[in-house]
């Protein structure tokens, strides 16, 4: 009787773990049906895949593409007039082709103003995700009590004579203060995690093959860009001198390994004024309301240099961006074949070019010009370029296999 109770225990012990093997073999072929994401994304040169280092970067799943599949609340993002219509349609329809018909992200309007009902109808038409519109509060897009207002229009009118570019543009001063530090404190974007911003007049030549709102998310990335170039220093003369100071008095707030030589070439004494240009970015609300940033646009806005002067919002991110975040936390977006006056992005690379359907004239790319910051950002932390197929399918694997080379045309 003893041993018969000994044995059905063992076979059931034996069970148990035939059991228990089957499962683990079923796990473990379930997540190897799926494919590892890139764990190479801007790896420097030199280091393969599996090298782990401090310009290691960490990635993790492919990008999705089926919009059913995507987490979080991502939209597109724009600030425009009703006057803007006609130049609103065009970068609809342009951002539509490239990108947004094969992925329907919300779009979201921005205005001082009500938007009229034209407007309101055009853009509803075109977008394929749903639209909303937002009225800027008044405290939003105004002086603030503390600017001495004499002082600001005496500041325009010398800017004015100096021919500096919207040096006498009232209006655009709060559009820079708005956008550097008022639009994420808006309630409607309360629970938005990534925005993308758009502006009116604007094109995309090529198309954007991948869902970059989930590679950011999935690759913990903070700060995209797509262009970079210089500032005019007549314009932000304190900015940099009253960065520093902010900095010394909350050095907690600067992160490890950081792009702070992206903006500096002597380690911080000076501003080499290269900066992303804001009107392509794509950023998490996040990282403007809790790693320091709202501080130091309050320190800023205290100094009142957005009036004084004339400092825009793009040296502004890009300073706190390259001192706030560590590079691996920002992401360059190559190859979209965007346009802002007067600048172009098109790829050099013939088979790229055709491989993305691009519609641009490679000889007028300004991505990769010499006066351009992008060479910069990648020379300092030794990243591969993404500027051929054979780079973007070496370095950049989970952003190649998004690119259908078998309906390529030359363009």
């Amino acid at each position: 009787m003893q041993f018969s109770i000994i044995f059905r225990r063992y076979l059931h012990g034996k069970y148990l773990r035939v059991v228990l093997l089957l499962l683990v073999i079923s796990v473990t072929t379930i997540f190897c049906s799926f494919k590892i994401g890139d764990t190479s994304l801007l790896v420097p040169k030199g280091n393969s895949y599996s090298e782990k280092g401090k310009n290691s970067v960490k990635t993790s799943a492919e990008p999705t593409s089926n919009s059913k599949l995507r987490t979080g609340q991502d939209i597109i993002l724009t600030l425009a007039r009703n006057s803007e219509l006609e130049d609103m349609k065009d970068s609809i329809i342009s951002f539509e082709r490239s990108f947004n018909s094969k992925f329907h992200y919300d779009w979201w309007f921005m205005n001082d103003e009500e938007f009229d009902q034209e407007f309101k109808s055009v853009v509803k038409s075109l977008v394929s995700g749903d639209v909303k519109f937002i009225k800027i509060p008044k405290e939003y897009w105004s002086y603030p009590e503390h600017i001495d207002q004499k002082k600001a229009a005496s500041s325009r009118n010398e800017y004015e004579k100096k021919k500096v570019m919207y040096g006498k543009s009232e209006s655009y001063r709060f559009m820079c203060r708005f956008n550097s530090g008022m639009f994420y404190k808006l309630p409607e974007l309360e629970g938005v995690d990534y925005y993308w911003r758009i502006e009116p007049a604007v094109r995309f030549d090529c198309d954007i093959t991948y869902d970059v709102f989930q590679y950011m998310r999935e690759n913990d990335k903070q700060y995209a860009f797509s262009m970079a170039l210089q500032e005019d220093i007549r314009t932000i003369p304190s900015l940099w001198d009253v960065t520093k100071e902010f900095f010394k008095d909350n050095p907690e707030l600067i992160a490890p390994g950081n792009s702070i030589d992206f903006v500096t070439d002597d380690r911080g004494v000076s501003y080499n004024l290269c900066h992303f240009w804001s009107n392509f970015e794509i950023a998490s609300l996040e990282f403007f309301r809790e790693s320091g940033y709202d501080e130091y646009f309050k320190f800023l806005d205290e100094r009142g240099g957005f009036f004084y002067e004339r400092w825009g919002d793009a040296p502004v991110h890009t300073i706190a961006v390259s001192v706030l975040l560590p590079a691996e936390k920002i992401h360059f977006v190559g190859n979209t074949g965007y346009f802002h006056n007067p600048n172009q992005d098109c790829p050099r690379n013939s088979e790229l070019r055709s491989s993305l359907k691009c519609r641009c004239d490679p000889s007028t790319d300004f991505t990769w010009h010499k006066w351009s910051c992008v060479n910069k950002f990648f020379e300092i932390h030794n990243y591969v370029r993404p500027d051929s197929l054979d780079n973007i399918k070496k370095y950049y694997p989970t952003i190649y296999e998004t690119i259908d080379l078998h309906e390529s045309k030359d363009t």
